[in-house]
C-alpha cells in the first residue's frame, strides 16, 4: 500500500469512528454518567477551545489553524517512510478532521461549533477518539523519526571518514 493510500485510509476510519462515537455520545450522554472500570467514565461535555480547554470564544481561529495543519501534514506525507508512520499521520490527519467537523458543523456559525468529549478518566481532561488518536499518531511518527535518526547517524558514524 502507498504512503498516500495508508494515510488516506486511517484518516477516514479515524474521521468515521470518530464523528460515530461522538454522534452516540451525544445521543446516549446528555443526561448521564456511565461509569466503566475503575476511574474510566463516560461523560458529555461540549469544549469550545483547545487543549485543556484552553482559548475559549477562539473557534474560527482555531478552525482556521486545523486547516492549515491538515493541509501542512499531507503535503509533508512525502517524507514520511514507513508503513507505521504512515498510519500515525493518517491518525494526526483524521483525529484533525474530526475535531474540525466538529468546530464547523457543530454550531450556529462557522467555527463556532464545540467539540464534543466524553471518555473521561477524572485525573486527566476529558477528550475524545479524535484526541486519542492525534496522541497516538504523533507518538508513532516521533518514535519513527527517532529511530529513522538513530539509524542514519549510527551508520554515518561507522562511515570510514
Amino acid at each position: 500500500m502507498t504512503r498516500s493510500i495508508a494515510i488516506t485510509v486511517t484518516s477516514g476510519v479515524v474521521l468515521c469512528l470518530d464523528q460515530t462515537t461522538k454522534a452516540w455520545a451525544v445521543a446516549s450522554l446528555d443526561d448521564r454518567v456511565i461509569d466503566l472500570v475503575w476511574t474510566l467514565r463516560l461523560r458529555l461535555v461540549h469544549n469550545t477551545g483547545f487543549a485543556f480547554s484552553a482559548g475559549q470564544r477562539l473557534g474560527p481561529v482555531l478552525a482556521l489553524v486545523a486547516i492549515v495543519i491538515v493541509g501542512v501534514l499531507w503535503l509533508s506525507r512525502r517524507r514520511v517512510q514507513g508503513q507505521w508512520a504512515s498510519i500515525g499521520l493518517g491518525g494526526i490527519i483524521g483525529g484533525a478532521l474530526g475535531n474540525l467537523a466538529d468546530r464547523v458543523f457543530r454550531g450556529a456559525a462557522w467555527g463556532r461549533g464545540a467539540v464534543v468529549d466524553f471518555i473521561d478518566l477524572q485525573w486527566w481532561p476529558i477528550f475524545n477518539v479524535a484526541d486519542a488518536c492525534i496522541t497516538v499518531g504523533l507518538v508513532i511518527v516521533l518514535v519513527h523519526l527517532y529511530r529513522s535518526e538513530r539509524r542514519r547517524t549510527g551508520a554515518s558514524r561507522e562511515a570510514p571518514g
